[in-house]
């Protein structure tokens, strides 16, 4: 059974000034997400099932139905108000965080998957070592993680927060430990840059860029821990239920161990208008390297 890729893109976009997901990257206007799409097509995944808000499914449809001849492509909704029997919530401007977007596409998927975010590229090798993943080697108690290195991560326009993986000596996951304001600074890199608490970090060191190798089987537990997590945050309106926090519990409990899979490839996202000219001339680097072909699809 071919896996299938699972894209979040059900974010507003409100830092970028616009639905950044779908916003022209490539030379002819090709957004981000359709590189990955090709990549996924090219290394033997079989489904697409994008998370969205409801209001963008004209915009998505409009945009990527033309794909429906070339994969299998479902999309799902997340809400930002749910209802829980018995439990009063207040009002929410924003959903309830990635593993809801997960969760939400539990009807769609039946096979092992691959979780990324709509708006960050995640390099094209990248896509091959994640399908053999899923198809040999994922299994209800072994998932996945790919591993960036934090230096091919970094921004030369400001600082970056990432999650630092701490590895055991069989390269599994023991935790993902959130550094903030990430920068390098001269030969070094620093993390909490200019404040007393200010780190340094290894150039080689793995960090997680939210592209995850699951079997279905975590849909059971996404859906008793966001059950969990909704009634002890029923009165926060910002509260959110990320994937690290249901990795970590069933790693800490004993349910799963999850690998972390080490890529070369050079990451790069999409979060401000800014970030736009450095996304452009990083996918023209790909297409004169031949890795993409341009225009993207003939």
């Amino acid at each position: 059974m071919k896996p299938t890729l699972l894209i979040l893109a059900a974010g507003m976009g409100s830092r970028y000034g616009g639905l950044k997901q779908i916003d022209g990257i490539g030379p002819n206007d090709e957004p981000i997400i359709e590189y990955s799409i090709y990549d996924a097509i090219q290394s033997g995944f079989g489904k697409i099932v994008f998370v969205i808000r409801q209001e963008f499914d004209e915009a998505f449809r409009a945009r990527f139905s033309k794909f429906e001849t070339m994969i299998e492509i479902a999309y799902a909704y997340q809400p930002v108000q749910i209802e829980l029997p018995g439990v009063n919530l207040v009002k929410r401007q924003k959903p309830w965080g990635t593993s809801h977007a997960v969760l939400v596409a539990k009807e769609y998927i039946d096979e092992p998957f691959a979780v990324i975010n709509a708006d960050d590229y995640y390099g094209n090798n990248s896509f091959k070592i994640m399908a053999e993943f899923l198809k040999n080697q994922c299994s209800p108690s072994v998932m996945s993680m790919l591993g960036y290195i934090l230096e091919n991560t970094l921004s030369e326009y400001g600082t970056v927060n990432r999650g630092v993986c701490e590895v055991d000596k069989n390269s599994n996951l023991i935790e993902v430990i959130e550094r903030t304001k990430i920068a390098k600074v001269n030969t070094k890199i620093k993390y909490h840059l200019g404040e007393v608490d200010e780190g340094e970090l290894l150039y080689g060191s793995s960090v997680s860029m939210n592209y995850w190798g699951f079997h279905p089987i975590i849909f059971n537990y996404l859906e008793k821990g966001l059950h969990d997590f909704i009634k002890a945050n029923a009165n926060d309106p910002s509260a959110e239920y990320y994937i690290p926090n249901i990795i970590s519990e069933k790693i800490n409990d004993g349910t799963m161990v999850v690998r972390v899979i080490p890529t070369q490839d050079a990451w790069f996202g999409v979060t401000y208008k800014q970030d736009k000219p450095m996304a452009k001339d990083a996918i023209n680097q790909q297409i004169n390297k031949g890795i993409y072909p341009t225009p993207l699809w003939d």
